[in-house]
């Protein structure tokens, strides 16, 4: 009895189930966890990304709202690579373009400041949402991958059954583990990657209403500048 039940663990590891798969079915559980570790570096580098980024975005905030001289503060921060910063730096050079001569154009300048600053946002939140689309590629694939590993796997199950002409269980047994372990590979890349993609892109749908009021703050900030400069 002892026996029987160590050559069945065995028998049903994930390393002897990989072995005695067909190289089709191996090919799709490579590939699988090739994606599962992909996924996780991902995870693991876009939320510590995530995480400092929020930090830096409201410690700039809350130190440019207390700032005295908005210029001396971008001069200080003008090399920051913080999303924020760089709307900061789109709405400062659009301002000093649209005073640089005596005459001003106040709702065109009001209009182009909006635009700019709308811009750098929307660049900003494209570069920090970069590799986001692998997570949801490899959460939305991934169980489709794993099942064309299953349907393989039972087909060749029913190719046993011809070939031995015999439908014990010893036979097909072997196929359908091999098909299931497929599947589970599959969800074991997809799960974590749907969870990761909806948390980061609900922490990035956060910074860019961040950068937003803060865009929408400072454009407010420089309208009433404009009342004081000359037509």
């Amino acid at each position: 009895m002892n026996a029987i039940l160590n050559t069945d663990a065995v028998t049903l590891s994930p390393i002897a189930l990989f072995l005695q798969a067909d190289l089709v079915v191996k090919f799709v559980m490579l590939g699988l966890l090739f994606a599962s570790i992909w996924t996780w570096a991902i995870i693991i580098g876009f939320a510590t990304k995530l995480g400092a980024t929020r930090k830096k975005v409201e410690t700039f905030e809350h130190d440019f709202w207390k700032a005295e001289d908005i210029d001396a503060f971008y001069r200080k921060e003008s090399a920051s690579e913080l999303p924020i910063a760089k709307v900061l730096a789109a709405g400062v050079s659009e301002w000093r373009r649209s005073t640089a001569n005596g005459q001003v154009d106040r709702d065109g300048t009001r209009e182009r400041l909006a635009t700019a600053m709308g811009a750098a946002v929307a660049s900003e939140i494209d570069r920090l949402s970069d590799r986001l689309n692998i997570l949801a590629t490899v959460g939305s694939v991934a169980p489709f991958v794993g099942l064309f590993g299953t349907v393989w796997g039972i087909m060749r199950s029913f190719t046993s059954i011809a070939t031995a002409q015999n439908t014990s269980l010893a036979v097909v047994a072997p196929g359908i583990a091999e098909a299931l372990f497929a599947t589970a590979i599959g969800l074991f890349a997809a799960i974590p990657a749907v969870i990761a993609y909806n948390r980061f892109s609900h922490g990035i749908n956060r910074i860019e209403a961040r950068l937003n009021r803060f865009a929408d703050g400072f454009h407010a900030t420089l309208s009433r500048q404009l009342e004081t400069e000359r037509r």
